[in-house]
């Protein structure tokens, strides 16, 4: 990943690409309870681009505060592209933002399957008109799969918002 921005600059890339657009961000997050809007709160002026986020961790939290629907967890499970799709979409509803971005994962160490082993993550970013939604896998600790799905959405956000972040 050499010349790849570091995430203080990606940061800095999604707010003066949202300021710029007079867009506003939320975020709902699963497996990086809340590092994604804390890294984003970092900076000074945040509120002029970022409304707010919600850290669903449990199945409970997605369906009550984000509105996901329990059949669809059933089926698919909290780690899957459609929960990610769902809470980017869902928490820029709710939070009247421009732009909702999610991130939905396994960071173990335990909690894995075959199917979706440790590590696993999915991120979705909704802006106004197009959702995408990317599936990632983070080797490391639990911190590191953490702090690498974190640096994921911002990262995604980035590219977005039309920066070259060489990854």
């Amino acid at each position: 990943m050499s010349g790849a921005p570091k995430v203080g600059t990606l940061v800095v890339q999604v707010a003066e690409g949202l300021v710029a657009r007079g867009w506003t961000l939320a975020t709902a997050e699963s497996c990086t309870g809340g590092w994604v809007g804390k890294m984003l709160t970092d900076r000074p002026g945040a509120s002029a681009f970022y409304v707010g986020g919600v850290v669903a961790y449990a199945d409970a939290v997605k369906l009550a505060q984000l509105g996901l629907e329990a059949e669809d967890l059933r089926a698919h499970g909290a780690v899957s592209e459609s929960t990610a799709r769902g809470m980017a979409v869902r928490v820029a509803e709710r939070f009247s933002a421009n732009v909702g971005v999610s991130v939905t994962g396994i960071a173990g160490p335990e909690g894995g399957s075959e199917a979706k082993p440790v590590g696993t993550v999915w991120m979705g970013l909704s802006l106004p008109g197009k959702v995408t939604v990317e599936r990632a896998h983070f080797p490391g600790s639990r911190k590191g799969i953490r702090r690498a799905a974190s640096h994921a959405v911002i990262r995604m956000v980035a590219q977005a918002l039309g920066h070259e972040t060489h990854s």
